[in-house]
């Protein structure tokens, strides 16, 4: 359902600009903040290009360029799960011209050995969610989840991933962890390349988000045997969810908008402002929905509280892998 849109960024600015006037101080500090945004902003993406997390902040990127009048440059840095970009973003200047697509891994890494700690980002709004899926090969014998659980019991299967760390690989762990399966996380920097792996027979299996895997399996490149969410996917109708199947298993990649800590008050005011009002826009909703993933749109504070949730989640998942 299309969310109603909020308040536009010239509203905020103007509100801000008054403000402004009337107070004694003039410094160029505050001058900056009020021209706010005077110059391009870039976008950094954790992944690489053509998967879920780089769809989706093309996307956004799209619209928060009509908003705010200045381009919004996607810079692709993929590499070790995501922490890559993430410590690019932890080291960037808190001004609001360098912010991101933030991935559920920023509540995974910090239990896995990476030096990255929520406490560094200033969470701005989450903008999506991926159902994670698993699939094979459209020549596997596998036809069903039971048929790759079954083999994987007997004699080990590989399966592709976004990475060492990642939410699909995770999700490989929480599989062998209910199933007592021998599955070998094969790890690739991002979704797309592993579900190209599927569909090229590099790997017995692979779990990726819906954005990667729909089309695929739609277009008879591959075959998804179950989606990990609580209902199916309205793209892969046929496609059953594991808990039909019998199977316990949940995991999905949400993602949203961060920025280095310390932005400041009005930066961070006008970003909230414009990500709230593109991320609930039709064209975004109807780009990402199509494209595979789910709109979920929270706002800066309730995606502060959710991401602080999910590392207390994860924190007790990860060390019992």
């Amino acid at each position: 359902m299309t969310m109603p849109r909020t308040l536009k960024l010239t509203g905020v600015l103007a509100a801000a600009a008054l403000t402004l006037a009337g107070c004694a101080s003039s410094d160029n500090a505050s001058d900056d903040v009020a021209a706010y945004p005077e110059g391009d902003i870039t976008f950094i993406v954790q992944a690489a290009a053509g998967g879920g997390s780089d769809l989706t902040s093309r996307a956004l990127a799209a619209g928060l360029e009509k908003e705010l009048g200045v381009s919004v440059i996607v810079e692709n840095r993929p590499g070790a799960s995501g922490s890559t970009a993430m410590q690019y973003m932890a080291d960037a200047d808190p001004d609001g011209y360098t912010i991101g697509f933030v991935p559920v891994e920023i509540s995974m890494l910090g239990h896995q050995g990476f030096d990255i700690d929520p406490a560094n980002y200033d969470f701005l709004g989450q903008i999506m969610l991926a159902p994670g899926v698993i699939s094979v090969p459209n020549d596997s014998p596998f036809e069903t989840l039971d048929d790759l659980v079954e083999a994987a019991q007997s004699g080990a299967v590989n399966m592709a991933n976004s990475g060492p760390g990642s939410i699909w690989e995770a999700a490989e762990l929480g599989l062998a962890e209910l199933t007592g399966a021998q599955i070998v996380p094969v790890p690739f920097d991002g979704g797309a390349p592993a579900v190209a792996a599927v569909m090229g027979n590099q790997v017995d299996g692979a779990v990726g988000g819906t954005a990667e895997t729909a089309a695929a399996h739609n277009g008879g490149q591959l075959r998804a045997l179950a989606v990990l969410h609580d209902e199916r996917h309205p793209l892969m109708p046929d496609v059953p969810t594991a808990t039909e199947l019998g199977y316990d298993l949940e995991f999905g990649g949400w993602g949203g908008v961060y920025a280095p800590a310390g932005l400041p008050d009005e930066v961070r005011e006008a970003l909230e402002t414009v990500i709230a009002s593109s991320a609930q826009s039709d064209t975004f909703v109807d780009t990402i929905t199509t494209g595979g993933s789910l709109a979920v749109y929270k706002s800066a504070d309730d995606f502060t509280t959710f991401v602080a949730d999910e590392y207390t989640r994860f924190s007790t998942l990860l060390q019992a892998n």
